[in-house]
């Protein structure tokens, strides 16, 4: 039996296990890297032990170090969660070795499946449909486009789409050292890239008595940088005769590798409605709780029991309704998806929690972030997953959309309104959305009117966050004058607030605008005759009441804005020489360009040096073609935010 459980792993995936853990009477041990050293999930275990350092390679990645953990805390038993080491076969030996138990798949199994390359042979030979490798050495135009992918691991890292062949060998090379440093195995394979295909799953749980079930199918095409963004269950639209394919297929995966515990076979569905067997995850998925809101399970404690030995029933339950799950990240869509650290304030979705109550709808958080948090560079930018769950598909994807619009996120800069604005669309809505939705889409997706940072609303949201700061600086302002005066003002962007303080309250300069109530944490506003409610909140870092990160946070009846009240930095483009190649985000320089150097020639796009930050690789490009004439990057070094990376000089017009 198990007692004590050491969960391998951080963030939201550790806090979840350990929820199942609380209910079950088990008690928790949490493992933590410098970086995490006040994080949630240290927070919420009985007892923790420190990894020193930061890096995922020194600590989360070190499963020698998390055994001897195991042991230190008197655990018995070592769940992986997912990512690190969960697909680790040798990990999974080391635990076994030490007398715990492993709270996943035998080795073997892991192993089997662990290479892409090798899983697809044994597919092959199991009867599994799948599509046919190609070499990149050899590869030519009629096998464009290609996919990338790393042999080991996967979550989207060391996976490239080449579309030229021109591209193969460098985005071969980013793809091998984005995997080597994600997973310590930098084998990548290359396959047909499908397009607008939908991408397809099945959750498997296997015991070591023979029974296996298949677990519906899961809806996972929305992606980004190849990671998944929103995902569902049931997957809609799939024929009877697809369903039993898939079924059919990831039944015979999990027994051709004699597999125990909870896993996922994962396909590829071409619009002809052909599946492919992509590859098979030894783990517990992230999106696994939307098969837990549509059959009633706790997949973590179905991991516990399979792995003190208990024997499933004949059959699972039978599903009803459907879930959605949106993934909230720390990121900027509208720069290419660059992760956001910083401080979290608050993340609240309102009516979220409780279990089932008959056919009600319910929404569901799993967070791996609370209010003081702060998200850093070196792991995933996940903030937390948000789960809706209905009798109908509609209505699932209706309450999740609305319940995003009203939660209260205050920190970093979130995706939070290109979820809502994803879940409305017509083309996710009818069911019809692939693997490329944000590639065609995402320009109208991020455009600014209407959200979180632009249109008539956000003018009214930066009135409010003026008439609330007005009253919270009361004393700064003064009382009404019985003479005319100059209007107040405050700025916020691009919108620049002016009111004056009356014997009657404010009057904003703005006829379209009446203020009807002012505190420091609601403004009523009457904007042409409708009364509009706005939540404001700011963050003080001292007690002169400065914002600590130089934002206002404003929750309006139809969208939520991030205002930038005062700039706490000065954008570092304007202050240093033009032709400045400037670090994005702050993270550690992976690699420099092969072949370049200070003096050396370089065209505008280039790639010049890579960046690494939450577990994703991001490439610093040349902004036109010229000379290299400073090269400042050092491999392995970390840089903040606006560091100089590199100088390139036009030869003919000076300095770009």
């Amino acid at each position: 039996m198990i007692s004590t459980l050491l969960v391998a792993n951080r963030g939201e995936i550790a806090c979840r296990i350990f929820r199942t853990c609380r209910e079950r009477g088990i008690a928790t041990v949490a493992v933590f890297s410098d970086a995490d050293a006040g994080a949630l999930h240290v927070r919420e275990a009985d007892t923790a032990v420190r990894l020193p350092g930061a890096a995922p390679a020194d600590t989360y990645l070190r499963g020698d170090l998390i055994v001897k953990a195991a042991l230190a805390a008197g655990a018995n038993a070592v769940h992986p969660g997912y990512g690190f080491l969960s697909e680790n076969a040798e990990f999974a030996r080391a635990v076994l070795d030490a007398g715990l138990v492993w709270v996943g798949p035998p080795p073997e199994a892991i192993e089997a499946m662990a290479s892409k390359t090798r899983a697809k042979e044994l597919m092959a030979a199991a009867g599994v449909p799948l599509l046919a490798p190609v070499d990149p050495a050899s590869a030519t135009e009629a096998d464009l486009p290609l996919l990338l992918k790393a042999a080991a691991g996967g979550g989207g890292r060391g996976m490239r789409v080449v579309r030229q062949l021109a591209d193969v060998k460098v985005e071969l090379a980013a793809a091998s050292a984005e995997a080597r440093s994600a997973f310590g195995d930098g084998e990548v394979f290359a396959e047909p890239y499908v397009e607008r295909g939908r991408h397809v799953e099945v959750q498997i749980l296997a015991d070591a008595h023979g029974t296996v079930w298949a677990l519906g199918t899961r809806d996972c095409s929305l992606q980004r940088r190849h990671q998944k963004v929103i995902e569902e269950s049931p997957a809609p639209g799939l024929t009877a005769g697809l369903r039993a394919t898939l079924t059919d297929a990831a039944l015979a995966a999990a027994r051709a590798v004699e597999y125990r515990g909870a896993g996922t076979v994962e396909f590829l569905i071409s619009p002809a409605g052909r599946a492919y067997f992509l590859e098979m995850n030894t783990r517990l998925q992230v999106e696994h709780p939307v098969t837990e809101e549509v059959f009633g399970l706790d997949l973590v404690a179905l991991q516990l029991a399979l792995a003190e030995g208990a024997k499933l029933p004949p059959e699972p339950p039978a599903p009803r309704g459907h879930a959605v799950e949106a993934r909230l990240y720390a990121e900027d869509p509208a720069r290419e998806w660059a992760p956001q650290p910083g401080r979290v304030h608050e993340l609240t979705l309102r009516g979220a929690g409780g279990g089932h109550l008959a056919d009600r709808p319910r929404l569901r958080v799993d967070a791996g972030y609370g209010p003081g948090d702060s998200v850093g560079v070196h792991y995933d930018s996940m903030l937390a997953k948000v789960v809706a769950w209905a009798p109908t598909r509609a209505d699932a994807v209706r309450l999740l959309a609305d319940a995003l619009r009203r939660a209260r996120v205050h920190g970093p800069l979130t995706n939070r309104e290109l979820l809502v604005r994803s879940l409305r669309h017509p083309e996710f809505t009818a069911g019809e959305a692939d693997t490329g939705f944000y590639e065609r889409h995402i320009d109208a997706l991020i455009e600014p009117g209407g959200g979180a940072g632009g249109g008539d609303n956000a003018r009214h949201a930066a009135v409010a966050a003026a008439l609330a700061d007005a009253v919270r600086r009361g004393h700064r302002v003064g009382g009404w004058r019985n003479l005319p005066s100059r209007p107040q003002t405050k700025t916020y962007g691009e919108h620049e607030v002016r009111y004056h303080r009356t014997r009657d309250g404010f009057r904003v300069e703005d006829d379209a605008v009446r203020a009807v109530a002012v505190a420091p944490d609601r403004v009523t506003l009457e904007v042409e005759g409708v009364l509009r409610h706005f939540e404001v909140a700011q963050y003080a870092s001292g007690p002169g009441g400065d914002l600590g990160d130089g934002y206002v946070y404003v929750d309006g009846p139809t969208a939520s804005y991030r205002l930038h009240a005062h700039p706490r930095f000065t954008d570092p483009r304007t202050a240093t020489a033009p032709g400045s190649l400037l670090a994005p985000m702050p993270g550690t320089v992976v690699r420099i360009a092969d072949g370049i150097g200070e003096g050396g020639a370089v065209t505008a796009g280039q790639p010049l040096v890579w960046l690494e930050a939450m577990k994703m690789e991001h490439r610093v490009v040349s902004p036109a073609s010229g000379t290299l004439t400073a090269l400042h990057a050092v491999p392995g070094t970390q840089v903040e935010v606006g560091a100089l990376l590199a100088v390139v000089t036009d030869v003919s017009q000076g300095d770009i």
